[in-house]
């Protein structure tokens, strides 16, 4: 995905509860022709763990013809988790990865030292009406690893572990949980995991993390008494035990993991522990010096 930012709404949300730290409701964006909620970076708070950006897509419906069309970009800095729940997205990038991403599975491209990508609808799905529904979110990368070589990650969905016990069914994308830990190689500690609760279910959210979340798809949840419906980014304080128990069918992103040292600067599609790397890397953009994406002859020019 490619961004630029947005005001923050007011938040009307009142509800909340000792173990919370801040509530924040995704402000939507029209990337034209489908809105986008986006839940970080925040004006109160710009980073979950290494978390940098969290975006959610969708649902939408595309009629024949029509799809997602992002043309190549590029990123320094971070890694890009995409996740489907329903839809495809062909990912081509400038190391000549190219991966359609399909729902349930785990797809990280660590940007490092510099990568352009594309995201659209593959062809076949054009053919007839089709709808889309995930998330794609930036992973900062730890300083003194800001520029490793950039690279793909691909995991189907049935080699990510899945747990289901008692109207409970979660797929651990990243990191570990539930006493399962995905195949996902990091530079940082961090999890990631989707979870599903019929009503009347509990899970816990794992206390070993130093900073965790819960995002709130759809659904309504209930913690220590206090409702929260989706969409919503639920902060929690380190080290309290929490327990999320579905009002009624639920889906939500368990996500955390260690703290960045020092802060980070966020520029378009650019992170980096350095104001001057930011400054490089929009001459590298401007001057055509990332490398081309393969079978692409757009691309998206640097915002003025």
């Amino acid at each position: 995905m490619s961004w630029l930012p947005t005001n923050d709404p007011i938040l009307g949300d009142t509800q909340s509860c000792n173990a919370l730290e801040l509530i924040i409701v995704p402000r939507v964006r029209d990337l034209g022709g489908f809105e986008v909620r986006r839940a970080l970076p925040h004006g109160r708070r710009q980073m979950v763990g290494p978390f940098i950006f969290f975006d959610h897509f969708g649902p939408v419906q595309f009629l024949a013809g029509q799809g997602m069309d992002v043309r190549p970009h590029p990123h320094i800095g971070l890694a890009t988790v995409s996740y489907l729940f329903d839809g495809r997205i062909l990912h081509r990038d400038s190391e000549g990865n190219i991966q359609e991403i399909v729902p349930g599975a785990m797809n990280l491209m660590t940007a490092g030292r510099g990568i352009a990508h594309s995201e659209r609808t593959p062809e076949m799905e054009r053919a007839g009406l089709h709808s889309m529904l995930g998330l794609q979110s930036w992973i900062a990368l730890p300083e003194g690893q800001e520029e490793v070589d950039p690279s793909f990650q691909h995991f189907d969905a049935a080699t990510l572990p899945v747990i289901e016990d008692a109207g409970v069914r979660a797929r651990v994308i990243a990191g570990s949980a539930f006493g399962k830990t995905a195949p996902v190689k990091s530079l940082s500690e961090w999890f990631y995991v989707e979870v599903r609760l019929e009503a009347g279910a509990s899970a816990p959210l794992d206390a070993t993390y130093e900073e965790r979340a819960v995002y709130v798809l759809d659904g309504e949840v209930e913690i220590t008494g206090d409702r929260f419906e989706g969409p919503r980014l639920l902060i929690f304080r380190p080290g309290d035990r929490i327990t999320i128990k579905a009002v009624r069918p639920s889906r939500m992103m368990f996500l955390g993991g260690t703290a960045m040292k020092g802060p980070r600067y966020l520029w378009w599609n650019f992170v980096s522990s350095s104001r001057e790397r930011i400054e490089q890397a929009k001459e590298d953009w401007r001057t055509g010096r990332f490398a081309p994406v393969p079978e692409e002859t757009e691309f998206i020019p640097l915002p003025e």
